[in-house]
């Protein structure tokens, strides 16, 4: 995981040879910049009949948030890596269900650091705790196939 700057994202979204998904947010269209092939909108929508529409604005297909863990996975086997991008707030908090959770969908500040590693944290805050939150920040994860 890796904190980045917007000049750094645009370096990875431009990088032409890995595919990359942005998540701009929990509830946007996920963005995904694939290497063209012939077919690459069956290839996307998957065995469903999911919507994905291209976007010229940013070259990139637009998928339902809904698909991120299936994209990732598609990704990685077709191309054996690929890079995350997400927005995300300062001072989020990761709890349990990041801990035990499955797939690359992460929430919170830890980023996918602690995502699905079984382990809790130090200090456990109940889901009372009041918070502020920070400003909006970009975060990449680079996933590399077994």
């Amino acid at each position: 995981m890796l904190d980045i700057s917007r000049n750094t994202g645009v370096q990875i979204w431009r990088n032409g040879r890995i595919p990359v998904v942005y998540r701009p947010g929990r509830r946007e269209y996920l963005l995904a910049r694939i290497p063209f092939t012939g077919e690459s909108i069956l290839w996307l929508a998957g065995e469903g009949k999911h919507r994905i529409e291209f976007n010229p604005r940013f070259k990139a297909w637009e998928i339902p948030p809904t698909r991120l863990n299936d994209i990732i996975k598609r990704c990685l086997n077709r191309f054996g890596e690929t890079w995350l991008i997400q927005s995300y707030r300062e001072f989020e908090k990761c709890a349990p269900a990041c801990w035990n959770a499955e797939g690359f969908d992460c929430q919170c500040s830890c980023l996918g650091e602690n995502h699905g590693s079984g382990r809790e944290l130090e200090h456990i805050v109940s889901e009372t705790f009041a918070f502020e939150w920070g400003g909006r920040r970009l975060s990449a994860r680079h996933f590399k196939a077994r």
